[in-house]
């Protein structure tokens, strides 16, 4: 019997690490990628709490090697644990925690632990720490090179100690097996765990053993009270593992220790929506597609890294077909939904909005809610924002009625909170469906607003038999129509 409560105890703390531990009334994450603290801040209190958001992934908040040009990828180069980045100060930061979650806005932060820096001459940190790189000296945290693994180069993704023991892109790789660097990644998790944050979100953990992985998260603290999480609860952990199948490591090692980002998800809308597959097929999306577990899985149609390395995968650039596959996911009950938020680039290295000095810029926000200054903002697009309501208002339902025409046009209900119909197809989706909704008057999300009890937007009758008429030309900006309870007609 002892036996069996001391497991039974295991799991449940494993399995804890899977709750994201939104606010009621809040749900989705939006990546505000390369934002600064306190930009960050303001953005919890005038637009993501009031929009139901319910959390946001911030850029890593360790000191990291200035590189020339600053590109995006020196965050992912640590100097150093110190919170001092081109994002801002300790102070900044602790600020910006204590501000979101007033708003019911939970902060995850993008953690580097698998490696440090790359080699490069006179190695100064965005914090002022110094190394020598060549030499795998990091004092400030210390690291020394005993602490990391032989160098060695990452050539063969069949051999799982090649990929998790050598080095990514040249970056000096950790051994998390060494009882020193336990205790500094813990130490710098710890840290952040209290001053209020709600989780993380683990860099390259595919390039690190599980068994490692799972000594860290156990001597991780539980929650900070003080910030309105339950007493006991432990941090949201998602880990980025890259798998697309036939690799030597696979997802199903990691989520039994936290959640994890599943990169399928995006890869098969993206090539659905591109018109290499019929979305039909997605009437039993989920587990059934090999993809993970619901409670395991973190969603997203594209990432700061596959927005500029896979040209297969739906990004800004192709703003229709990415608005139907975001609308497709926070419609859909599977999996822990992440939007990301974007800066414009053209080529891969480009940087964040800077001025001539380096310094990150802050977005503009125009007068329609939409910014300006370089950032694109996908989070404050009315076909997005709307559908984080529309995920809050179907909240705790399933998918019921499913619709399609045999090929790419789509349709299914959330209970009876929800309906969405989706038109990938080339020609007009003119249908009377069963909405499975109350009798009445609703507007459509995703064309307008519910404003002053009046749609901006398209306006669908629902009749006595919950019938309505969806209409979806393909002359139209958006190939999405949605409604739900909250957007009806008093």
């Amino acid at each position: 019997m002892q036996v069996l409560v001391c497991t039974l105890a295991i799991l449940s703390a494993v399995a804890a690490h899977n709750d994201p531990h939104y606010v009621p009334g809040h749900d989705g994450m939006v990546h505000l990628f390369e934002w600064k603290w306190l930009d960050i801040a303001a953005e919890c209190e005038n637009f993501l709490g009031p929009m139901g958001f319910g959390g946001v992934q911030v850029s890593p908040v360790q000191e990291n090697v200035v590189i020339g040009h600053r590109p995006w990828w020196e965050r992912y180069q640590p100097i150093s644990y110190i919170w001092h980045t081109r994002s801002g100060t300790p102070q900044e930061f602790k600020e910006m925690v204590r501000r979101c979650n007033d708003a019911g806005v939970r902060i995850y932060v993008d953690v580097v632990f698998n490696h440090m820096s790359g080699d490069h001459n006179d190695a100064m940190g965005t914090g002022g720490s110094k190394a020598n790189t060549y030499n795998f000296s990091y004092p400030s945290v210390p690291y020394t090179r005993s602490d990391f693994h032989t160098p060695c180069a990452i050539t063969n993704y069949q051999d799982a100690v090649n990929v998790r023991n050598c080095e990514l892109s040249g970056l000096h790789d950790l051994d998390q097996g060494i009882e020193h660097v336990r205790e500094k990644i813990v130490n710098f998790l710890n840290g952040l765990i209290d001053v209020g944050v709600a989780g993380i979100r683990v860099d390259a953990a595919k390039h690190m053993w599980p068994r490692d992985l799972k000594v860290i998260y156990s001597r991780l603290k539980n929650l900070n009270p003080q910030h309105d999480f339950a007493v006991g609860a432990q941090p949201y952990i998602f880990q980025e593992v890259i798998d697309y199948g036939g690799e030597a490591i696979s997802k199903h090692e990691y989520n039994g220790i936290g959640a994890v980002t599943e990169f399928r998800y995006g890869m098969e809308l993206s090539n659905a929506l591109h018109g290499n597959n019929l979305l039909k097929w997605f009437v039993n999306w989920g587990e059934a597609w090999n993809l993970l577990p619901s409670k395991d899985a973190l969603v997203f149609i594209d990432n700061h890294d596959t927005q500029r390395g896979n040209s297969n995968i739906l990004t800004y650039k192709s703003s229709k077909l990415y608005k139907m596959a975001v609308a497709f996911m926070l419609a859909h009950p599977y999996g822990n939904p992440r939007i990301m938020s974007s800066f414009d680039f053209t080529d891969f290295n480009a940087n964040p909005p800077q001025d001539s000095k380096g310094n990150i810029l802050s977005p503009i926000i125009n007068p329609d809610n939409t910014c300006g200054n370089g950032w694109i903002c996908e989070h404050r697009w009315r076909q997005i924002y709307n559908m984080v309501n529309f995920r809050n208002a179907a909240n705790q339902t399933s998918i019921s009625n499913w619709w399609d025409n045999g090929q790419n046009q789509i349709a299914f209900c959330r209970g009876k909170a929800g309906y969405i119909a989706i038109n990938g197809d080339k020609f007009d989706l003119k249908q009377t469906l069963f909405t499975c909704l109350q009798p009445g008057t609703y507007c459509d999300v995703i064309s307008g607003n519910l404003e002053n009890n009046s749609c901006t937007g398209k306006i669908v009758t629902v009749n006595e038999n919950g019938m309505a008429y969806i209409e979806i030309l393909t002359t139209e900006e958006d190939g999405v129509l949605a409604i739900h309870k909250e957007a009806r007609l008093r």
